[in-house]
């Protein structure tokens, strides 16, 4: 029997309405921007509105697991943290993973300066504010 060969050409993906990956922050646009042509694939956006995350259904429904797993301790390291995060668990079954990313993550991280004008970000006629897509663009190297 032959292998089947499956290639995406676009994937969609749910964010959140706050923080630094909000529906209204260039930065966010900027490095979605290079993710898609880095990967050489459409990205979907569709945003949560602000202060809409009980639709989130991760957020939702995990969330106040992990939560009640850290409900009471003190959270002195990160040792500490990961610890309590990784005993979270639901009655049906699903259990916490738990990885440190390393490396650093700079704060304030931008986009150039005339990024809002040279933007490919292409916008949904129906809430266009919230949806969006990355079309990936020709690789600079």
């Amino acid at each position: 029997m032959g292998k089947l060969l499956f290639h995406a050409h676009n994937t969609c993906s749910c964010y959140d309405g706050g923080g630094s990956n909000a529906s209204n922050r260039y930065a966010f646009k900027y490095h979605l921007e290079r993710l898609a042509t880095k990967l050489g694939l459409e990205i979907r956006v569709a945003h949560y509105p602000p202060y809409c995350s009980k639709y989130n259904p991760i957020e939702h429904r995990f969330f106040p697991h992990v939560t009640q797993a850290c409900q009471g301790l003190l959270l002195t390291s990160l040792e500490v943290t990961c610890r309590a995060m990784a005993k979270a668990s639901t009655k049906q079954g699903l259990k916490t993973t738990v990885h440190v990313l390393p490396g650093d993550y700079p704060l304030k991280e931008g986009y150039p300066e005339d990024y809002p004008m040279l933007m490919k970000i292409r916008f949904d006629e129906e809430l266009p504010a919230w949806n969006y897509r990355a079309i990936p663009g020709k690789c600079d190297s």
